[in-house]
C-alpha cells in the first residue's frame, strides 16, 4: 500500500483583520477506505507553443466515482501568462504564474476530460501528475 500525504499551509499577516496561520494535512485514500492510493500518471511537463486546447487527461481512461487527485502548476515567471483550466465545458479557473492547484477528480466514461488552453502562444510549460485508483 502506498501512502501519500498531500499538505497545505496558508498565512497572511494583512488578509484579514487577525493574522491568518492556517495547516493541514490529508493521507490520500482510495475511496471508502483506508488504503492508500497507488496508481500515478507520473510527473509530467508539457511544453506548449501556442493557444490551442488540449486535453491532459481523458476521463474514460479512468475509472468513475474514485479518490482520484490532480496536480497542475504553471511554472511561468511572466506574471500575465495563465493556463484556463476547464473539465466538462467548465472553466474552473485559471492558473496564472506560478499558481498550483491540487483538486479531487472524478472522471467519467464520456465526460470530465481534463482541458487546458494557454493564454500566449510563447512557449509556457505545465507541471502535472494524476494520482488515482484503477
Amino acid at each position: 500500500m502506498a501512502t501519500t500525504t498531500a499538505a497545505i499551509t496558508l498565512t497572511s499577516t494583512d488578509l484579514l483583520s487577525d493574522s491568518l496561520s492556517l495547516s493541514t494535512t490529508a493521507t490520500l485514500t482510495k475511496a471508502g477506505g483506508a488504503v492508500g492510493l497507488d496508481q500515478t500518471s507520473g510527473l509530467g511537463r508539457k511544453t506548449t507553443t501556442a493557444t490551442s486546447t488540449f486535453t491532459l487527461f481523458d476521463g474514460s481512461a479512468y475509472t468513475a466515482a474514485k479518490a482520484h487527485k490532480l496536480y497542475l502548476k504553471n511554472t511561468s515567471t511572466t506574471d500575465s501568462e495563465y493556463y484556463t483550466l476547464v473539465v466538462n465545458s467548465e472553466e474552473i479557473g485559471r492558473l496564472y504564474a506560478g499558481d498550483w492547484a491540487f483538486l479531487p477528480y472524478s472522471a467519467s466514461a464520456d465526460t470530465n476530460d481534463i482541458k487546458l488552453t494557454p493564454s500566449v502562444s510563447t512557449t509556457m510549460t505545465l507541471e502535472y501528475m494524476l494520482i488515482f485508483e484503477a
